[in-house]
C-alpha cells in the first residue's frame, strides 16, 4: 500500500472567466520530492494555494495522512504541517531577516520576545543556507536572490512536514542553485515531502522522485522521474514538440547605441561602492549578456544607466554618437528611448490590483494622448490586445487584473511594457526568470526579432545557458567590476569560462 502522506482528488477551480484547474488529481508520498511542471498558467500555483489554504472556494477534496481536511486559511495549513515559498515573495521589506522568519511565530518568555535565541536560531538557518547575511540586516538592503534564501529559512522555521518550492531556484545562480537542491535532498532523507515547482527541467530531473504534469488546469500524468527526458517532459507540458531554444541570429551589428565609461556607483546608504569604473558598451541590433553572481553589481549597473537609482554616480554616458548627462530619472531615459525591464515584478514591475492594459501601457500614455488631453483607449486598447497576442499572454481579456495572472504571464506584460515604450536600448533584468520553456522559447525569438529592428540589447540573467546561447558579447561582474569580456559571436564560449570570471578566476 502506498504511503501517501497528501492526497488531492478532483480539484476545481474558478476565477472571472476562467477555469484555472478542471478535475486535478495530484498525491504526494512520504518523504519524496514530487516535482510538478507545467506552462504558465497551467495550475500549478493555483492548486498549491488550494493546499496551502490561500484559496477556500474551490470543490473536490483534501487528504492528510488519511483525513479528510479543509483549510480555511494559511495559518491552518502550517499548523498541519505544511508550509509553502510562493515564487513571488512575501517578506516586509522595512524588517530585519531575523524578524522575517519568525514574524507570526514569535519566541516569547515572560510576554517579551526572546531576541538572543531568535537571532541564534536564525544565524543557524542563515548558515545552513550559506546565505552570509547579519539576521539584523534589513531586508530591504537585501538583492532579491538573498531574499529568497531568507524565504526559505523562514518556512524551514516551521516544523512542517510537507514544503511547497514554487520556483525556488529562479532568481539563483548556478552555485547557489546546486546548494539548495543539496539542501532539498537532505531534508527529503530526513522523511521531509517536498513539493518542487520549477522551470528548469534539468533541475526537475536531478532532484525530483516523481513528476506530475499540468496542461491547461488538468492532470496530464504522473510518473516516476527516470521515466522522463527533458524532451518528454516538453512534449507534455506544450502538447507539441519544440525546436532548438536558441535560435541562430544573423542580423548586421550598427553603430555604438550606448557607452558608458569609468562608471562608478556609490551607495550612501551603505557608505560603499556597488559599481566600480565600468566600461561597457552596446550596438544597435546587438545582444550583449550581463553574467555574474548575486551581489556583482548587475542590477545596480543596469538601474543606474536607466536613471532610478538616486546615489551618487560618476563616469562618461555616451549615447546615439553623442556624449551626454546621466538620465536625471527613469522618465528622462524611457523619452529618450532606454528602458529598464526590473529583476522584482512585483515590487518595481507591475501594479498588481490593476488591469494589463493599464500596466502595460503606463509607461508609454504619451504615445495615446488626443488633443493634448484625453487618452484615446481604442487605440491605446488595440495596442495592447497587438502586444498580449504577440507575446501569447494567457487571458481572456486585457482588462483582467494584473493580479490574477500567473508568475510567467505577469512576466510577459512587464515586456509588453517595455516594447511599447518602442526602446532603442532596452536592458532586460533576469526577463524569463519564472517563465516555462515554451514562453522562454517565445521570448528569445523575441530578442532576436527586436535585434534584427536595431534595438540594443543588455540582458542580465543569472542562467549561463541563456547568456551563452543569446548573447553576441559576454561582460561578466564581480563585486562591482567587470572581471571579463568575451566574444561570444560564434557562441564557442563556455559555462565553465563565465564562472570562473564570476568567481575570480578570470580578470582582466
Amino acid at each position: 500500500m502506498e504511503d501517501y502522506v497528501l492526497q488531492m482528488n478532483h480539484i476545481t477551480k474558478l476565477f472571472p472567466g476562467v477555469k484555472a484547474l478542471d478535475d486535478v488529481t495530484f498525491d504526494v508520498r512520504r518523504g519524496e520530492v514530487h516535482a510538478l511542471v507545467g506552462e504558465n498558467g497551467a495550475g500549478k500555483s493555483t492548486l498549491m494555494k488550494v493546499l496551502s489554504g490561500e484559496y477556500t472556494d474551490y470543490s473536490g477534496e483534501l487528504i492528510l495522512n488519511g483525513e479528510k481536511v479543509s483549510f480555511k486559511g494559511i495559518k491552518e495549513s502550517e499548523a498541519a504541517g505544511i508550509a509553502i515559498i510562493h515564487q513571488e515573495l512575501g517578506l516586509i521589506q522595512t524588517l530585519t531577516v531575523c524578524e522575517n522568519i519568525f514574524l507570526g511565530d514569535e519566541v516569547c518568555q515572560s510576554g517579551l520576545i526572546d531576541w538572543d535565541f531568535e537571532y541564534d536560531r536564525a544565524k543557524e538557518l542563515l548558515d545552513e543556507l550559506k546565505l552570509k547575511v547579519n539576521p539584523k540586516t534589513r531586508v530591504g538592503n537585501l538583492g532579491i536572490g538573498q531574499q529568497q534564501l531568507v524565504e526559505i529559512a523562514k518556512a524551514l522555521n516551521k516544523n512542517c512536514k510537507i514544503l511547497i518550492l514554487d520556483e525556488p531556484t529562479a532568481p539563483l545562480p548556478e552555485d547557489d542553485s546546486e546548494n539548495l537542491l543539496e539542501l532539498v535532498r537532505g531534508l527529503r532523507d530526513k522523511g521531509m515531502s517536498i513539493i518542487f515547482i520549477s522551470h528548469k527541467l534539468g533541475e526537475v530531473l536531478s532532484i525530483a522522485d516523481t513528476v506530475t504534469i499540468l496542461r491547461d488546469g488538468q492532470t496530464v500524468e504522473t510518473r516516476p522521474a527516470k521515466e522522463y527526458s527533458q524532451d518528454t517532459l516538453i512534449s507534455g507540458m506544450v502538447g507539441r514538440e519544440l525546436k532548438t531554444l536558441f535560435e541562430p541570429r544573423s542580423c548586421p551589428i550598427g553603430e555604438v547605441a550606448l557607452k558608458v565609461s569609468d562608471w562608478s556607483v556609490f551607495d550612501g546608504i551603505n557608505n560603499k561602492w556597488i559599481v566600480r569604473d565600468i566600461n561597457l558598451e552596446v550596438r544597435e541590433g546587438e545582444v550583449i549578456g550581463l553574467a555574474g553572481m548575486i551581489g556583482a553589481g548587475r542590477t545596480e549597473l543596469g538601474m543606474s544607466i536607466f536613471g532610478a537609482l538616486d546615489d551618487a554616480i560618476t563616469g562618461k554616458l555616451e549615447y546615439r554618437g553623442r556624449q551626454r548627462q546621466r538620465f536625471k530619472n527613469s522618465n528622462e531615459a524611457i523619452k529618450a528611448g532606454v528602458f529598464y525591464s526590473s529583476e522584482d515584478r512585483k515590487r518595481y514591475g507591475l501594479v498588481l490590483t490593476s488591469d494589463i492594459a493599464y500596466n502595460a501601457s503606463l509607461s508609454s500614455l504619451d504615445k495615446y494622448i488626443s488633443n493634448g488631453l484625453f487618452i484615446n483607449r481604442d487605440k491605446e486598447y488595440g495596442k495592447v490586445k497587438e502586444m498580449v497576442k504577440k507575446l501569447r499572454i494567457k487571458t481572456p481579456s486585457i482588462l483582467q487584473r494584473a493580479g490574477n495572472l500567473s508568475g510567467g504571464n505577469q512576466q510577459k506584460v512587464c515586456l509588453a511594457k517595455a516594447l511599447m515604450t518602442e526602446p532603442k536600448v532596452l536592458i532586460l533584468d533576469e526577463a524569463t526568470r519564472g517563465i516555462d520553456i515554451g514562453a522562454k522559447t517565445e521570448i528569445y525569438q523575441l530578442i532576436n526579432q527586436m535585434a534584427a529592428q536595431g534595438i540594443a540589447i543588455i540582458m542580465i540573467s543569472s542562467e549561463l545557458p541563456e547568456i551563452l546561447g543569446i548573447s553576441d558579447r559576454i561582460y561578466v561582474m564581480r563585486e562591482g567590476r567587470i572581471s571579463a569580456e568575451f566574444d561570444n559571436s560564434a557562441r564557442n564560449i563556455t559555462q565553465e569560462d563565465v564562472a570562473l570570471a564570476a568567481t575570480g578566476g578570470v580578470t582582466t
